[in-house]
C-alpha cells in the first residue's frame, strides 16, 4: 500500500478522532503539537509550558494545578492515538500522518505559517508574512539571517518561534510592526544581541531565550509590563537586564546557567507574583527576599550555611500547594553543578557543604516530602548512613546519588552494639541508590570489631529496587551472601567500571570463611536487570545456583574473565521471563567459551542473545 492509499484509508479515521475530542481546549492543545517538526520528541513539560503561554487551557490559581491540567490533556491525547509517548523518556511525539492532519486543518486558517523543520536557509519573503497571520513557526530549520531592512507588517501576529536555529542577528527594525506579539521564542539561536525594538513589545507575555549561549546582553524590559515568562537559561548575560524590577506581572524567570554575578537588592521583592524561580547556583538565593514571595511553587538555587538551608526549607514545607524545589548547600563555589529541570523535590550537598566540624546528628532539616538526596563532592566520610544521620527527616527519601566522595567506604556499618540498634534504619524508604566514582569505596557493608556474625538491621533497604556502583574501583565484593536478604525486593542492579571487583555477591562472611557452597541455592525474587559492564577482573556473579524467576534482561560487557552467568546457569530451561541477553558482538568468543552446568544450556539460551 503506497502513502497515498494509506493516507486515504487512514486520514478519516484520525479526523474522527480528532472530532471526538469534542473539548475545544484539547483540540487546540493538540493542533499546537503540530508546530514542531516531523516526528520531533517533546518534553511533556515544555509542552505544558507552551500550552499555558498560548493560554489554550483554563486558567488556574496556581501553577502547579495549571500543570496537572496540562498532563491530564497530554495524556487524553495520548489515549485518543492523537500522540504517542517516547518509551525512552517520556516524551511526546506527533506520528508523521497525524502531523499532516493536523496542518491540514490548520490550513483551513489561514492565519497559521508552520514551516517547522524543512531545513530552511533563509526565512521565508516578506510577501509570505501576511497582515492577517497570527502564529508562525520556523523551528528547526537553517536560518542564519534576517534581511537588513526586512520587517512584516504582522499587526495581528501574536505567536513567533524562531527557536533551533542558528540565527546570529536580527535587523532592529524587524519587530516594529508586530506590536501584538504575546509569545517569542528564540531559543536554541546563535544570536549575540537582540535588536532594540523588542523594547516596545509591550503586549509580550513570554520571552524565551534559553541556551543562546553567545547572547551577552539584552535590551532594557521596563515596557514590558504584561510579561509573565522570562526564561534567559543558559545565555551568556553577566547582568540582568534593565527593567526587570517592572516586570510585576512576571510569574516565571529562570536564570540558571547564566554568569551573573548577583542578583540587585530588591529586584526579587518586587516580582511578588513570581511561582518559579530558577536562579544561577553560583551565586545564591537572597534568602530574605525569597522568603517574601508567596506565590512561589518551584524553586532552584544554592544557599551557603545550614541555617538558611533550614529556613528556606521550612518555608517550602509551609507553601500550599507543596512547592518543588532543587536546593543546593554549597560551602564554598568552585565548579560545574548539574541543575534538574522543574517538577523535582531534590536537596544536594555540594563542594566541600558538609566538612564543618560543628555539624551533628539531625542538625540539617530535609523537606518531610523530599524524593531525592544528592551528595556531590560535600565531604562525607565514613559510611552514607553516617551522612543520613546528620540529616532530619531522611527517612523520607526515596532517591538517593552519591558522586566523588573521596572518603566514604560503604553504605553502612555492622556492628552487635545497642547504639546501632537504637538508631534505627536510616534507608526504610531508598528506592533507588547510585554511587559514581567512589575511590575508597569497598562495599555496601563494612563490619565493626571481629563478630563472626553481624546483626541485621530489619527492614534496612527493604524497598530498594535500584541500585547502580559505577567507577568504584576499590571494591572487590559488592554485597556479601550472609545480607543478600536485606535487598528482597531489588529489580534492577548496575555495576560498571569498577576496576577490581571480583565478586558481585562474596561468598565469604566478615571473618574470612567461606559461606556458599557450590550447590546452595541464591534467590533474588524480583530482579529484572543485570547490567555488568567493563569489570575486568570479575570472576564470579555468585558462587551458588542463582534463582532469578523474574530476570528479563542481562547485558555483559567486557567482562571476559567472567567463567559462569550465574542467573542462567545450572537449570534445565531458560528463567520464565528472560526477554534478552546482550553481548559485544566482538566479544562472541567469549560467550561460546562459557562453562555451563547444564548440556543444553547454550542451546536454549541462543535464542535470547543479542550480539552488538
Amino acid at each position: 500500500m503506497g502513502r497515498a492509499d494509506m493516507e486515504n484509508e487512514v486520514l478519516p479515521i484520525l479526523l474522527y478522532s480528532y472530532d471526538r475530542l469534542r473539548d475545544p481546549k484539547l483540540q487546540h492543545c493538540f493542533l499546537y503539537c503540530s508546530w514542531y517538526p516531523e516526528d520531533y520528541p517533546i518534553r511533556r513539560e515544555e509542552l505544558i509550558e507552551n500550552f499555558i503561554s498560548e493560554e489554550l487551557m483554563d486558567r488556574r490559581l496556581s501553577w502547579r494545578a495549571e500543570n496537572d491540567q496540562g498532563h491530564a490533556i497530554l495524556n487524553q491525547l495520548e489515549r485518543a492515538c492523537l500522540l504517542e509517548r517516547v518509551v525512552w523518556d517520556g516524551s511526546m511525539k506527533m506520528h508523521d500522518l497525524i502531523r499532516d492532519m493536523a496542518l491540514g486543518i490548520t490550513k483551513h486558517n489561514r492565519r497559521y505559517m508552520v514551516k517547522a523543520g524543512l531545513y530552511l536557509r533563509e526565512i521565508p519573503d516578506v510577501q509570505e508574512w501576511t497582515e492577517d497571520l497570527d502564529k508562525i513557526s520556523l523551528m528547526k530549520n537553517s536560518i542564519e539571517e534576517i534581511s537588513i531592512g526586512m520587517s512584516p507588517n504582522c499587526p495581528r501576529l501574536s505567536t513567533l518561534i524562531l527557536s533551533e536555529n542558528p540565527l546570529k542577528s536580527i535587523p532592529d527594525c524587524f519587530f516594529t510592526q508586530m506590536r501584538g506579539l504575546r509569545t517569542l521564542n528564540l531559543s536554541h539561536t546563535s544570536i549575540q544581541y537582540l535588536p532594540h525594538s523588542i523594547s516596545d513589545l509591550e503586549n509580550l507575555r513570554t520571552l524565551l531565550l534559553r541556551y543562546c549561549f553567545s547572547l551577552k546582553s539584552v535590551p532594557t524590559l521596563e515596557k514590558l509590563r504584561l510579561l509573565t515568562r522570562l526564561d534567559l537559561s543558559h545565555t551568556g548575560i553577566e547582568e540582568l537586564p534593565d527593567g526587570v524590577e517592572s516586570l510585576t506581572n512576571l510569574k516565571v524567570l529562570d536564570l540558571v546557567g547564566t554568569s551573573l554575578s548577583m542578583i540587585p537588592t530588591g529586584v526579587l521583592h518586587s516580582l511578588s507574583l513570581l511561582q518559579q524561580l530558577r536562579l544561577p547556583i553560583h551565586i545564591g538565593v537572597p534568602i530574605e527576599e525569597v522568603l517574601a514571595l508567596k506565590h512561589l511553587e518551584d524553586i532552584c538555587g544554592s544557599v551557603n550555611s545550614v541555617s538558611d538551608l533550614n529556613r528556606l526549607i521550612t518555608f517550602l514545607q509551609s507553601m500550599m500547594p507543596p512547592s518543588f524545589y532543587s536546593i543546593f548547600l554549597i560551602s564554598k563555589f568552585c565548579g560545574y553543578t548539574s541543575v534538574e529541570r522543574s517538577r523535582c523535590k531534590l536537596v544536594s550537598f555540594d563542594q566541600k557543604s558538609l566538612m564543618d566540624s560543628s555539624l551533628g546528628e539531625g542538625k540539617i532539616l530535609l523537606p518531610r516530602d523530599i524524593e531525592e538526596l544528592r551528595f556531590s563532592r560535600s565531604g562525607l566520610s565514613g559510611s552514607l548512613a553516617d551522612g543520613f544521620q546528620m540529616l532530619n527527616n531522611a527517612r523520607y527519601v526515596k532517591k538517593c546519588n552519591v558522586y566523588q566522595e573521596d572518603e566514604i567506604e560503604c553504605i553502612i556499618r555492622l556492628s552487635s552494639t545497642e547504639e546501632q540498634q537504637s538508631r534505627g534504619v536510616p534507608f526504610e524508604s531508598l528506592e533507588e541508590l547510585s554511587l559514581y566514582e567512589l575511590p575508597n569505596f569497598i562495599g555496601l557493608f563494612m563490619w565493626e570489631g571481629k563478630a563472626a556474625v553481624a546483626p541485621l538491621l530489619p527492614g534496612i533497604f527493604t524497598q530498594l529496587t535500584d541500585l547502580k556502583i559505577f567507577g568504584c574501583n576499590k571494591i572487590k565484593k559488592l554485597i556479601p551472601w550472609s545480607l543478600l536478604q536485606t535487598l528482597p525486593n531489588l529489580q534492577k542492579l548496575e555495576v560498571k567500571y569498577c576496576k577490581e571487583i571480583e565478586e558481585i555477591i562474596g561468598d565469604e562472611d566478615n571473618d574470612g570463611s567461606p559461606v556458599i557452597s557450590s550447590s546452595a541455592e541464591i534467590t533474588m525474587p524480583r530482579l529484572k536487570i543485570l547490567s555488568l559492564v567493563n569489570l575486568p577482573k570479575l570472576k564470579s556473579i555468585c558462587k551458588g545456583m542463582m534463582i532469578c524467576d523474574s530476570i528479563e534482561n542481562i547485558i555483559i560487557i567486557l567482562c571476559t574473565n567472567l567463567k559462569k552467568v550465574a542467573p542462567l546457569d545450572g537449570q534445565p530451561s531458560p528463567p520464565p521471563s528472560l526477554k534478552n541477553i546482550n553481548v559485544y558482538a566482538r566479544e562472541r568468543e567469549w560467550w561460546e567459551s562459557l562453562e555451563w552446568e547444564h548440556p543444553n544450556a547454550n542451546n536454549f539460551l541462543q535464542p535470547f542473545v543479542k550480539f552488538w
